[in-house]
């Protein structure tokens, strides 16, 4: 590698918009987030999974052909 032409790597400070913080290391030194993992719905189990049915059915159940 080149010296002198890459940013600092140094501890970040990461802000979630829910209130959450954490530490980790980047080339800023402060990062605010929209979601984190504290919040968002996939890790914390509140995922809604739909079952809409494909193409077949859907004509099948609006010509009552089933």
């Amino acid at each position: 590698m080149k010296q002198g032409i890459h940013p600092d790597y140094v501890t970040c400070k990461v802000t979630c918009a829910c209130g959450n913080t954490f530490e980790t290391k980047s080339t800023k030194p402060e990062l605010k987030l929209d979601i984190c993992s504290a919040c968002h719905p996939f890790y914390t189990g509140q995922q809604k999974f739909i079952n809409r049915g494909g193409r077949v059915e859907k004509f099948k159940k609006k010509f009552n052909m089933e």
